[in-house]
């Protein structure tokens, strides 16, 4: 078994912000949207390591 070190460095960035209601930041549906697939690809990559 093998491990690696894997870091995900954002820079003025919170997705959780996009993933909140849409009353919450007043973001446009296209940011919360790009925000969802970044998660679900966070996720995707964690789960098939």
């Amino acid at each position: 078994m093998t491990t690696n070190l894997v870091c995900l460095y954002t820079f003025q960035t919170d997705l959780g912000d996009g993933w909140e209601d849409p009353q919450v930041h007043n973001n446009p549906p296209e940011k919360r949207k790009m925000a969802l697939q970044m998660g679900a690809n966070i996720l995707m990559y964690a789960f098939m390591r």
